[in-house]
């Protein structure tokens, strides 16, 4: 079984479509944990929505902790054999996670993948602060973005979780996990990256650093 990680902040009008991204999935064996992050509007009636026809969804609240212990919080429930991420306001396609069950089944040595991912946005969002060196910027496309992690639920014992830092977490994890087991770069752009959201993290964290 897989286990997709959702964590979401306030974001009840972009549930739906990360939601039915993961319903449409042509691997079935998954199941969807739902972490609320602390939102005040109606993401929990959402939420139950989907549950009420499909009981691989699971919805826990926790007061606002920010997106690294959400995540953990997430990974603590996992019971897949495998774990992966959705963000709230992007979406998986129909072969996502049957893509990345084929790879981890046919290469037994690789525990971690990445990449694979379709941006969707204005351009000029493509380029993200370089973590190795703050004064640069670089593509989207070289970075390791939580959402297309996919890995062996074995990691978790040397890779506790994310470490609740002010930027970065991504890395900070993809950079532990590499330490200790073998990592792999995909190719298949079947994570759909949406950078036209309001109130990303990625762009407030940007400016910040530019600032």
């Amino acid at each position: 079984m897989v286990s997709i990680i959702l964590c979401t902040y306030n974001r009840a009008s972009l549930l739906p479509n990360a939601i039915r991204s993961v319903q449409g999935q042509s691997y079935p064996d998954w199941e969807l944990i739902v972490i609320d992050d602390g939102s005040t509007d109606n993401t929990r009636a959402v939420v139950r929505q989907f549950q009420g026809k499909d009981k691989r969804i699971t919805y826990h609240f926790q007061t606002n902790k920010g997106l690294a212990l959400a995540r953990n919080a997430g990974l603590r429930r996992a019971k897949g054999s495998f774990i992966c991420f959705v963000d709230s306001d992007d979406e998986l396609t129909a072969a996502h996670l049957a893509k990345r069950v084929i790879y981890l089944s046919g290469h037994p040595a690789v525990d971690f993948l990445h990449g694979g991912m379709k941006l969707i946005g204005p351009k000029i969002k493509h380029y993200v602060v370089d973590m190795t060196d703050t004064k640069k910027k670089i593509h989207l496309s070289k970075c390791h973005i939580g959402g297309t992690f996919f890995f062996r639920k074995k990691i978790l014992k040397k890779v506790k979780g994310f470490h609740p830092i002010p930027f970065g977490e991504d890395f900070d994890f993809y950079r532990r996990a590499a330490d200790s087991y073998e990592v792999k770069k995909v190719r298949f752009p079947t994570y759909l990256y949406h950078l036209d959201s309001e109130n990303r993290l990625c762009d407030f964290y940007t400016e910040k650093l530019l600032q």
